[in-house]
Formats: C-alpha cells, sequence, structure tokens
C-alpha cells in the first residue's frame, strides 16, 4: 500500500478508533472517530497535530516508515486538548531534539498535561516557518475552541491545517478525502460533532472563518474526519450555516417518561405538529438517547418542544443534563414548547419553566401539564394543539 499524500511529501499518518466508547467519556461513538496527523517531509520534517496516546505504537510506525531513519524537528501543536496532544510525551522522547511549535497560550496546559517541555518555538499570529520548500504560517483562533486553539497555513501547497474546525466524528472507512466517500454519510456525525463540541462558541468559529477568508484553500485538513479538497464550498456552507445557527424547519419533541404517560403526551404533540404540516419530526426518549444526538437535531431543526414527568418536586432526572446543555450552548432562534406530566405533587413542567426562564428560551405556546395518563380529552386537545401551533409558527 502506498503512502497517502496530500500532495508530494505531505502526509496523511493518521489513526482510527473504533474501541473507544465515549468521546471525551460522555458522547457516544458508534462510529468511532479518526485523529488525523499529518507529516511534511522538506530539509525539515514537521509533524501537525499527533495522536491520542492509546495509538502513538501504530502511529509511530505510520511515521516510521515514510522517514526511515530520518528524525522529527518541529511538532506543530494548533491544540492541547489531549486527543490531539496524547501522544507528544512519547515523541520527545522518541525525538529528544524535536522542537514543539506552538502559540504564547500553548505551553501552560501542554505542560499541566505532560510537564516541563524544554524545546519550544513560541509563534505569533500571522508568523511563518520555512522548512525548505514548505512554509507555514499560523492564525490564532482563539475560542475554537480553547483558548490557545490555532491553525497552520502551508502557503505553497495552500493546505489549512484546521484544527477542530470542519472536522467530525466517524472513523475513516478507507476513504480519507471527500471525494473518495459519500460526504452524506458523515454528515450528521459532522453536526454531532459541531453542536456538541465547538456550537457553544459558534461566534468565534464564525470569526475564524471570516479571518481566512483572505486566504487561498485548496485542501482543508481538520484534526478528525475527512480531509476536504474537493467540496470545499461544501463544507464552508454547512459551517457558515450552523455558526450563523441557521435552522431547518422541523421539530425536536424530546420527554423524559418513568411509566410512559408522558410518552404517550408525546406522540400526541407529534401528531399535532405533523398536521400542521411539519414533515420533520424527531421524537426522542431522554432516558435512552444519549444527548449529544438530540443536541445535534436541536441544532439543525427550529422547533423544540421538552417535556418532562415530575419526579419529587423536580423534574425527570435523566433531563437535568439536556437542559443544562440547552443553556450552556445556546442555540439561537429557536421557537419553544413545554409538557409533562404529574401524579400528586408536580414538578416537572414547573423546573422546565424555571430553566426556560434562565435560558431566554422563545416559549410559543402555554405550557402543558396532565395529571395522570393523556386520556380526557381536554387534555388530549391541548397537548395537540400546542404541536399543531409550533408547527405553524416555524412554518
Amino acid at each position: 500500500m502506498s503512502h497517502i499524500q496530500l500532495s508530494e511529501n505531505i502526509f496523511y499518518v493518521g489513526v482510527n478508533d473504533r474501541r473507544t466508547e465515549l468521546f471525551e467519556n460522555h458522547m457516544e461513538l458508534p462510529n468511532g472517530v479518526s485523529y488525523n496527523s499529518y507529516l511534511i517531509v522538506d530539509d525539515k520534517v514537521v509533524l501537525i497535530d499527533p495522536v491520542e496516546a492509546g495509538f502513538f505504537d501504530e502511529y509511530l510506525q505510520k511515521v516510521k516508515l515514510i522517514l526511515d531513519d530520518r528524525k522529527v524537528d518541529y511538532l506543530i501543536v494548533n491544540h492541547a486538548e489531549p486527543d490531539h496532544s496524547g501522544a507528544i510525551a512519547a515523541i520527545i522522547r522518541e525525538y529528544p531534539e524535536v522542537q514543539v511549535v506552538g502559540n504564547a497560550k500553548t505551553f501552560a496546559p501542554l505542560e499541566a498535561f505532560y510537564g516541563p517541555i524544554d524545546n519550544k518555538l513560541i509563534v505569533a499570529d500571522g508568523e511563518t516557518l520555512n522548512i525548505g520548500q514548505h512554509t507555514f504560517q499560523f492564525f490564532m483562533v482563539p475560542m475554537v475552541h480553547w483558548p490557545e486553539s490555532m491553525v497552520t497555513y502551508e502557503q505553497s501547497t495552500k493546505i489549512v491545517f484546521s484544527n477542530d474546525a470542519f472536522g467530525g466524528f466517524g472513523a475513516l472507512n478507507g476513504g480519507i478525502f471527500d471525494d473518495e466517500t459519500d460526504i452524506r454519510f458523515y454528515e450528521d456525525d459532522m453536526r454531532r460533532y459541531y453542536a456538541n463540541i465547538v456550537g457553544k462558541v459558534a461566534g468565534p468559529t464564525l470569526k475564524a472563518i471570516q479571518k481566512l477568508g483572505g486566504l487561498e484553500i485548496k485542501m482543508i485538513a481538520p484534526s478528525h474526519g475527512l480531509v476536504w479538497r474537493s467540496n470545499l464550498q461544501w463544507v464552508l456552507d454547512k459551517y457558515i450555516q450552523w455558526s450563523s445557527h441557521q435552522s431547518e424547519e422541523g421539530i425536536v419533541i424530546v420527554y423524559g417518561s418513568m411509566y410512559g404517560n408522558t410518552a404517550r403526551m408525546a406522540d400526541i404533540i407529534a401528531r399535532g405538529a405533523a398536521e400542521s404540516g411539519i414533515k420533520n419530526i424527531r421524537v426522542y426518549d431522554v432516558a435512552k438517547t444519549e444527548v449529544s444526538f438530540i443536541m445535534s437535531d436541536i441544532w439543525k431543526y427550529k422547533g423544540v418542544i421538552i417535556g418532562a414527568c415530575a419526579h419529587y418536586g423536580s423534574m425527570f432526572p435523566n433531563m437535568t443534563l439536556l437542559v443544562h446543555e440547552l443553556n450552556e450552548f445556546k442555540p439561537k432562534d429557536k421557537i419553544y414548547g413545554i409538557f409533562g406530566g404529574m401524579s400528586w405533587g408536580g414538578g416537572g413542567v414547573k423546573t422546565l419553566c424555571k430553566h426556560a426562564e434562565e435560558g431566554g428560551w422563545q416559549l410559543a405556546a402555554e405550557s402543558v401539564e396532565v395529571k395522570g395518563a393523556p386520556i380526557r380529552e381536554e387534555d388530549i386537545e391541548r397537548l395537540y394543539d400546542l404541536g399543531f401551533k409550533i408547527g405553524k409558527e416555524i412554518q
């Protein structure tokens, strides 16, 4: 098998992780994830963004197959988070003379994770590093998605090594480049990655895209997911859409139900939404579907209807994480509705309304709380009307 090349003397040396079940120990990875790294061989040798620590042996083997006995001169660290930087200590042990390249904010987190780094090269915004035929230029993109985040641009090949931007979940199934696979297969994993990792900093992400707009870009090489060379406008448009909080017509209905009554309410609401003319309706049980998937669809669609049964004067416990994520990430321009069930004391709807007030949710209809099961005509009508009204509101 030949080496995977982005261009002459620029190699893909990333690895696939299909064994980790939870990314950052809380987001499911049914399709795995890739840790992308890039090797540039010139008068000097450069590695960009090493891989997660557990994959170092596989990674080093790929690097050495290309380098033979040559050493690595520079290690560029666009982002200090351990899924990118985990192999740094091992690389330094393997190549003791390597210079670690980062900006003024890079080394505090790196040394907190891996101990002192003696051989540092600190670069500023716009500064360059020449290694022969290749010249790297560094651009700071703070809070995309950590304060030290930067991207690296190779001037001769017009390749942007884009860090977490333009990346996504999903291991690479043979196709490394966008034109080697069906990019629609990766779209949901990309949006889920964006919504749950980058979405909180949508504003800085949009600024970063605008900052790079002055560059001639022929390829985008992120730290996770596909390398983009033929569908640049497609992926740029997706990021502009998500960063600008542009929603599609549709409704996400999420419920937490102990004995199935609130679940039955969700189905009545969904029917109302469907009869209002909404075709994209997603109904989720918050106790069964991991929150990152729900957040991804909330980022995608305009309407959000949340229901929780009462639980000891508060709301169904599993709903807590979703509500926290909504109020932390603050997806904009959504139309919300609230519903829930109670038996003797209530609390689910009351708690959701409190979170709605704190998060500034735009409620398009009066909240609906049902005692017991939704078996009375007036309750069924109120639930149906909630779905119908929000459906009409978002059209």
